[in-house]
C-alpha cells in the first residue's frame, strides 16, 4: 500500500483517502451485482419464446414517462424505463423501473411468480435501501398488488395491453404515488 501512495506522490497525485477507497469499493460492489443481475435476466429471459403465462408478452424494454407525487402534494414528471425478464413458462418476472425527474429518482426491482390468478414475491427500491414482499391478483393483462415493507404499503395496478403499459403507484408517505405510461421499445 505504501508503494501505491509513494507513485501517486511522484505522479503528483493526492494519495486516496479512506472514504474514496470504501466509495471505490462500494462501487464496484454495486458494478459486480448489477453485471450478476442482468446475467440472470438474460439466462432467465432467454427462455421467454414459447410462453403462455400472465407475463407473456411483456419480456423487454419498455420506455415513458408521467408523474410522481410527493407528501407535500407537489408532483413532478418523471422519465422512465423499465426491463422485464420473463421466465417459468410465462409465470415467473423479474422487473427493473428506473424513473427519474430533475429532482427525484426511484429504482424500484422485483421478482414475482403467478399461481393461477394470484401473484406474490418480493420487491427493493434500491435508492432507498427498502425492500418487501408483493401480494395480488393478476387478470386479462391487470396485476393489481400491494408492496408492503415495516412502516411502509402501497398498491400497484400495471395494466398491459400490447405494446402499451400503465403503471399506477398509490402509498401514503413520503412518496405518495406515481403515475407512469411505457411503450415496449
Amino acid at each position: 500500500m505504501e508503494h501505491l501512495r509513494n507513485y501517486r506522490a511522484a505522479a503528483g497525485r493526492k494519495p486516496r483517502d479512506n472514504n474514496t477507497h470504501q466509495k471505490i469499493l462500494v462501487d464496484a460492489r454495486r458494478l459486480i451485482f448489477a453485471v450478476a443481475a442482468l446475467l440472470v435476466a438474460a439466462l432467465w429471459g432467454s427462455t421467454s419464446h414459447a410462453q403462455s403465462g400472465p407475463f407473456a408478452g411483456m419480456a423487454g424494454v419498455w420506455s415513458g414517462g408521467g408523474t410522481v407525487t410527493l407528501d407535500d402534494g407537489s408532483t413532478e414528471r418523471i422519465r422512465c424505463r423499465a426491463t422485464y425478464a420473463v421466465g417459468a413458462g410465462g409465470n415467473g418476472l423479474q422487473q427493473t423501473l428506473t424513473c427519474a425527474s430533475d429532482a427525484y429518482k426511484f429504482n424500484l426491482t422485483s421478482n414475482v411468480v403467478a399461481q393461477g390468478s394470484a401473484v406474490a414475491g418480493t420487491w427493493s427500491e434500491t435508492s432507498r435501501n427498502i425492500n418487501g414482499n408483493l401480494e395480488g391478483r393478476s387478470g386479462g393483462g391487470v396485476f393489481q398488488v400491494v408492496a408492503s415493507a415495516p412502516g411502509f404499503t402501497a398498491n400497484i395496478t400495471l395494466t398491459t395491453r400490447g405494446t402499451k403499459q400503465s403503471v399506477v403507484i398509490r402509498a401514503e408517505s413520503v412518496f405518495r404515488g406515481a403515475s407512469i405510461s411505457l411503450s415496449k421499445s
